[in-house]
């Protein structure tokens, strides 16, 4: 029953560029790997993106009765890590187990479930170094002779296949930057050369760590197998990240890497791409200690996965919107021990929404006509509107959201009732920004104490003070 209605299932395949009929390796399983994130500061709003959308394609996964093995990894050694490290006179792991402890704190308030193996680059570092030496030995990299290894793009006569990108174009503008010892200026590192007093593991090449590319290759190899279903990230990964990864691990194995690529979207500010450059940098913490998770994640799946997604004061407060009137469908009706509808035409069209690339907006809008009904029961019929309301939380659940109490929700509000070291807080963060000539983010800080009804004092260099309007 459950593979029956599984075989409906389409996904957009980023490698081919249209939709396919999803056909899973193994029958009833799943493989997901998603490449995660770099562990040296707090997450931004585009990490949530990520993480909400493919926890979404777990869940909805998982609902339909399918076994699913998701693994999201780590990035716990990279130059930028090495970098903050350094600026913070501490040591990288430290570093790197501080603000993995942040990163679960913020997937756990965001409704993200963990993975079911999250690996480190650090833990695999003997898998690393045995791929490399694979590539080497099959002619598809070489090693310097100053301890770097480098991989052979022209070697992989498939180069380019998934970012659609010619071998002959990337020569327009690739070089060799100062340090390296490319063959070729379109190689890309495996293996990094250190010094003896930089962090580094020894090799058959000598002393050094192991380049980004290699790393996930390494990890989604070693915690599923050669060859796996669905290989996810965000779109600015899928060159030369993703191309990197295809090249190096089929090149190794001989195997078809992952059959399924997706890629969510990127997140823009007031329309504008976030970015620290264009002072419109907001990071997790910074909006949930606004706005509630559940609004947040509301935006996060209110548009499809491979969509642009608009962050502004004015989209999170239609999310509040949005979801009072789920939660006041519910609200005043005994839902726990209803009934549940089976092969209703909600849950069909929920369904074929979701097997449809998971179209989230296309099954919010089938929660919304669901409201609209449990609305016109609950005069007429309130064991009907029980039933109905039990199985729109059933269905909201595959999305991770409408799980809470109504009540509780609605009592709520879209911003955070704060205490006064809260906001002496923020309105220290905004006095920073202003400092940096960060308008934006100063800006969007003052409208949302504004909304709390707080004014602020404003003066020079700082503000002053602050009161309850």
């Amino acid at each position: 029953m459950i593979q029956n209605r599984f075989k409906l299932m389409k996904i957009y395949n980023s490698f081919t560029q249209q939709k396919e009929i999803f056909s899973p390796i193994q029958e009833g399983r799943v493989s997901i790997y998603v490449c995660g994130v770099t562990t040296y500061d707090y997450l931004h709003l585009g990490h949530a993106r990520m993480l909400v959308a493919f926890d979404v394609v777990t869940r909805y996964l998982r609902f339909l009765g399918l076994d699913v093995e998701y693994v999201r990894n780590i990035t716990d050694i990279d130059d930028k890590i090495l970098k903050r490290a350094a600026e913070n006179e501490e040591l990288y792991s430290d570093l790197t187990e501080r603000f993995i402890d942040e990163m679960h704190r913020d997937e756990e308030s965001l409704g993200v479930l963990p993975p079911d193996q999250e690996p480190r680059a650090t833990g695999h570092i003997e898998e690393i170094i045995s791929m490399i030496e694979t590539l080497i030995l099959k002619d598809f990299a070489y090693c310097a002779v100053n301890g770097d290894v480098y991989f052979a793009v022209t070697q992989f006569k498939d180069y380019g296949r998934l970012s659609k990108k010619k071998l002959d174009e990337l020569l327009d503008g690739a070089r060799i930057e100062i340090g390296e010892l490319k063959k070729d200026p379109r190689d890309f590192v495996l293996w990094k050369a250190a010094a003896e007093n930089e962090v580094g593991w020894d090799s058959p090449w000598g002393y050094g760590r192991p380049g980004w590319h290699i790393e996930c290759s390494a990890m989604s190899t070693c915690c599923l197998s050669d060859s796996f279903d669905i290989h996810g990230g965000g779109s600015d990964l899928l060159f030369p990240h993703h191309e990197n990864e295809v090249a190096q691990s089929e090149a190794a194995t001989g195997a078809k890497f992952a059959n399924i690529w997706m890629h969510n979207g990127p997140l823009r500010v007031d329309n504008e791409k976030m970015s620290k450059s264009l002072n419109n940098f907001f990071t997790v913490r910074d909006v949930l200690d606004i706005y509630d998770a559940e609004t947040v994640r509301y935006l996060l799946i209110a548009s499809h996965y491979r969509s642009p997604i608009n962050y502004s004061d004015e989209s999170l407060l239609q999310s509040r919107s949005a979801l009072e009137r789920l939660y006041n469908a519910l609200s005043g009706l005994d839902f726990s021990n209803a009934k549940s509808l089976t092969n209703s035409r909600y849950e069909k069209a929920f369904n074929a929404c979701m097997q449809d690339d998971f179209n989230t907006p296309g099954a919010l809008s089938v929660l919304f006509d669901m409201a609209k009904d449990i609305f016109k029961c609950k005069a007429e019929n309130v064991e009907l509107a029980g039933q109905l309301a039990g199985l729109m939380v059933r269905l909201a659940g595959s999305l991770g959201i409408v799980q809470q109490n109504p009540e509780a929700f609605l009592k709520g509000g879209a911003e955070k009732k704060m205490s006064d070291e809260q906001i002496e807080s923020l309105i220290k963060t905004r006095d920073e920004a202003r400092a940096d000539k960060n308008w934006a983010k100063a800006d969007d800080i003052r409208d949302r104490l504004q909304a709390l009804n707080i004014i602020l004092e404003d003066g020079s260099p700082g503000s002053t003070g602050w009161r309850k309007g």
